[in-house]
C-alpha cells in the first residue's frame, strides 16, 4: 500500500513539473520581436575554447575575422588548452592570439576559461564585454553587432541561438538539431517573452567584462554553462536569449559519441542540482521570485528524467511478472482520450516547434520518426551518469570534416 501511494504521489509531482513546462512553451508562440539597433560602440574579447581542433579552428577564425563589425574593435583569443597537435600553430597561421594553457590537474573547458580571464585582465587593453565561442562552431556575421545592440540597452548576460552546422549528417545529428529548434523556440523564446531568466548553452556566450570581473568565472563544472547561469539567477543577474545572434555547433555523428557527451552532461547537472537547487528554490519562496523558483525547477529536470526512467521500469517489471500487480498508475484512472491528449502535448511540440522555425526540409521531418529513440536512450544515460555524477573528466568530441559558414548557409 505505501508503495502503490508513494508511486502516485511521485507520478502527480511529475506531471505538475510538465504541466508547468508546457505551459511555459505555450509563450514560445508568440512572434519574435526584434530589438533597437545601436551603432558599433562596444569593444570585444573573442574567446575560443580549443583543445586538439587543428581540424575545424582555422574554418571558425575565418568566419569570426569576416565578422561584419568595426575590426578595432574585437580580438581572438583561442584558448590552446593541453594541445598535443597543430592547434596552435594554426591559430598563428590565421594572424590571432593562440593563448596557450598545460595544466594536467585541472583539464576541462570551465578552468580553460577561468585562466584565460585572468590572463585577459592583466592584459594592457580591456575590453566591454567577453563573448565565448567553441572551436568547431560557426557563426552569422552580425553576431558581434546583436551583441553590441543587447549590451547598450543594459543586458550584461546573453545567449545565442544556438542552431546545428551538421544536422543531416546521421539520424543522431538529425535528433539534436530538432531538439535545439524546441529548446529555442518553446524553451528559450517563451522565458523570454516572459521576463523570465534564459539559460547559457555553452557558446555564443556575451558576458559584461564589469560583472564577470566582479563575480570571477568559478563555474568549472563539466557544465560551466549552466552552473554560471544559476550563480547569475542567485545574484538576480538574469541572461537573456538573443533569437537573432546565430551559432552553428557540430554535432557527435555516430550514437557512441553522442552518448558519451550526453553523459558528461548529465554527470555535470547532477552536481549543479545539488549545489542549486536548494538555495534558489528557497530564495525563489522568500522573495516572491519565480523566476528563480523555475530556475531552481530546472536545475533538477535531472532527477526527473531519472526518476521517470524508474517509474518505467518498476511499471513494466510489475505487468510482466505473473503475479497480482501491486502498482496502479494515475494514467490508469483517466480515460483513453485524455491518455492521448496527454501524449499529443509530449509529441507535438517538436513538429509545431520545427514549423514555426521555418524548417524546410522534408528529410528533417521524416527524422521525428527515430527522434523517440534518441530521446529515450537520455534515461539509461542520466541512470548511469547518477552513479559516476563525482566523474570530472572531460570527453572531448572528435571532428572528422570541415565545415564552412557558406555551406551551413547553402543548406
Amino acid at each position: 500500500m505505501f508503495f502503490t501511494v508513494a508511486f502516485i504521489v511521485v507520478q502527480v509531482f511529475l506531471a505538475i513539473i510538465a504541466l508547468y513546462q508546457f505551459s511555459l512553451s505555450l509563450f514560445g508562440f508568440k512572434k519574435h520581436i526584434s530589438r533597437p539597433k545601436q551603432k558599433p560602440q562596444k569593444s570585444f574579447a573573442v574567446l575560443v575554447a580549443a583543445h586538439n581542433e587543428e581540424k575545424v579552428v582555422g574554418a571558425l577564425i575565418e568566419n569570426l575575422k569576416a565578422m561584419d563589425y568595426p575590426k578595432e574593435l574585437y580580438d581572438i583569443f583561442v584558448i590552446c588548452d593541453n594541445c598535443t597537435d597543430a592547434t596552435a600553430d594554426i591559430v598563428r597561421e590565421h594572424g590571432v592570439y593562440a593563448c596557450e594553457r598545460s595544466n594536467d590537474k585541472q583539464r576541462g573547458k570551465g578552468y580553460a576559461i577561468e585562466w584565460m580571464l585572468k590572463e585577459l585582465w592583466a592584459m594592457p587593453r580591456q575590453y566591454d564585454a567577453i563573448v565565448m565561442f567553441d572551436a568547431d562552431n560557426l557563426v552569422n556575421e552580425d553576431f558581434l553587432k546583436l551583441m553590441n545592440d543587447d549590451l547598450c540597452a543594459g543586458h550584461k548576460v546573453i545567449q545565442g541561438y544556438l542552431d546545428t552546422k551538421n544536422p543531416s549528417d546521421s539520424w543522431v545529428t538529425a535528433a539534436y538539431a530538432i531538439t535545439y529548434w524546441y529548446c529555442n523556440r518553446l524553451w528559450q523564446l517563451s522565458r523570454m517573452n516572459l521576463n523570465m531568466s534564459n539559460f547559457l548553452g555553452g557558446t555564443g556566450m556575451c558576458f559584461d567584462s564589469k560583472l564577470l570581473k566582479e563575480m570571477g568565472w568559478g563555474a568549472t563544472s563539466l557544465v560551466e554553462d549552466l552552473e554560471f547561469s544559476m550563480r547569475c539567477v542567485k545574484r538576480n543577474v538574469y541572461p537573456v536569449l538573443n533569437y537573432e545572434a546565430k551559432v552553428y555547433d557540430e554535432k557527435p555523428v555516430t550514437f557512441k559519441a553522442s552518448a558519451r557527451q550526453r553523459l558528461r552532461w548529465m554527470q555535470g547537472h547532477f552536481n549543479v542540482a545539488r549545489n542549486y537547487f536548494f538555495p534558489l528554490l528557497w530564495a525563489g519562496i522568500k522573495e516572491r521570485n519565480l523566476t528563480k523558483i523555475d530556475s531552481a525547477v530546472y536545475s533538477i529536470s535531472v532527477y526527473n528524467t531519472l526518476i521517470g526512467f524508474l517509474l518505467t521500469v518498476f511499471l513494466w517489471i510489475d505487468l510482466i511478472v505473473p503475479a497480482d500487480n501491486i502498482i496502479i498508475s494515475i494514467y490508469s484512472q483517466f480515460p483513453i482520450w485524455f491518455v492521448a491528449i496527454v501524449i499529443a502535448c509530449s509529441v507535438l511540440p517538436f513538429p509545431a516547434a520545427m514549423l514555426i522555425e521555418g524548417v524546410r526540409s522534408w528529410k528533417m521531418y521524416a527524422h521525428l520518426l527515430t527522434l523517440p529513440f534518441f530521446l529515450i536512450s537520455w534515461w539509461p544515460i542520466t541512470f548511469y551518469a547518477f552513479f559516476t555524477q563525482n566523474n570530472k573528466v572531460w570527453s572531448h568530441t572528435e571532428h572528422t570534416r570541415v565545415v564552412r559558414i557558406e555551406e551551413v548557409r547553402g543548406k
